[in-house]
């Protein structure tokens, strides 16, 4: 079991950076480095979760993002494919013509 703490990034919807929970709030960010903020602007805390190889993960493999946790210390999930999204939207279009 490996418990974490998910935060909710501000610069792309539904990017979400994982990190490993600490009894010291404080603490919990302050090891990442300096690039990765570049990236996901500010984080708001979203929840606490703990994971086992069991669980499941709505966007990505708990296995991954476990060991990514005890590797690097942060797991950073990316939005979903922008590009199928607008081009599933094109599909439902009637104003579209090819």
């Amino acid at each position: 079991m490996l418990k974490c703490v998910i935060f909710r990034c501000s610069k792309k919807q539904e990017m979400y950076l994982y990190v490993p929970w600490q009894e010291d709030e404080s603490l919990i960010l302050s090891h990442l480095p300096e690039g990765l903020l570049t990236i996901t602007g500010q984080l708001e805390k979203v929840m606490e979760l703990e994971l086992t190889s069991e669980r499941k993960l709505a966007r990505a493999n708990v296995t991954q993002v476990m060991a990514e946790l005890v590797e690097k210390g942060f797991y950073l999930q990316s939005p979903p494919n922008q590009i199928f999204k607008s081009d599933q939207s094109v599909l439902h279009n009637p104003s579209d013509t090819f």
